[in-house]
């Protein structure tokens, strides 16, 4: 049996080799708090899309069985989608949630599973119900409230700021992120558990 400082070196190493994946994929990657279990990528919607023009930062959580578990992921600026909770910015995804398996790594979420979810929005299964309404009554509005979004919360600008940074009115502040007219004590990017 191994010591606990030869697993968590062997814990570094292997989220080494995650972190350096997804750079060599030009991904953005920021850490938090100098740990290596909880960071943000830098996502870009699909092209072809009514996402293609955002940017979105997301925050993945790793827990101590990864890759065996799943990973956490959330968005933290909002984002308009039935499978995305507005104000959380929780993901409904079967093969992050129920379906996933180890032989899957954080690539194939940022450069299959999320684009698909974009590209693909399930209205039957919604976290966000004003959206899948929306797309199943009128999916021209939809997809301008979709840009709508895009342009007011999900700017490449916008998504690599500090706070220090933030000056105009539309950036978005820890207020924004935690308001609604249902909860106003949740808090955006915190992913499902």
């Amino acid at each position: 049996m191994s010591s606990p400082s030869k697993r968590r070196d062997m814990d570094l190493m292997k989220l080494s080799v995650i972190f350096f994946k997804l750079m060599m994929s030009d991904y953005k990657v920021e850490m938090i708090d100098d740990g290596m279990q909880e960071f943000f990528v830098e996502f870009h919607g699909p092209k072809d899309s009514p996402y293609e023009d955002g940017v979105w930062k997301i925050r993945v959580e790793l827990p101590d069985g990864y890759p065996y578990k799943s990973p956490s992921i959330g968005f933290v600026n909002k984002i308009y989608h039935p499978n995305v909770d507005e104000v959380s910015g929780s993901v409904c995804l079967d093969v992050i949630n129920q379906t996933w398996s180890p032989m899957f790594d954080l690539v194939n979420v940022f450069e299959v599973f999320l684009p698909q979810l974009l590209l693909y929005p399930n209205a039957s299964d919604p976290l966000n119900d004003d959206a899948a309404a929306l797309m199943m009554q009128d999916s021209a509005a939809y997809e301008q409230r979709v840009k709508e979004y895009c342009q007011k919360y999900a700017k490449a600008e916008d998504v690599g700021a500090t706070k220090e940074e933030s000056s105009s009115e539309e950036e978005l502040s820890e207020e924004d992120y935690s308001s609604s007219d249902d909860d106003d004590d949740a808090i955006a990017g915190k992913p499902d558990p």
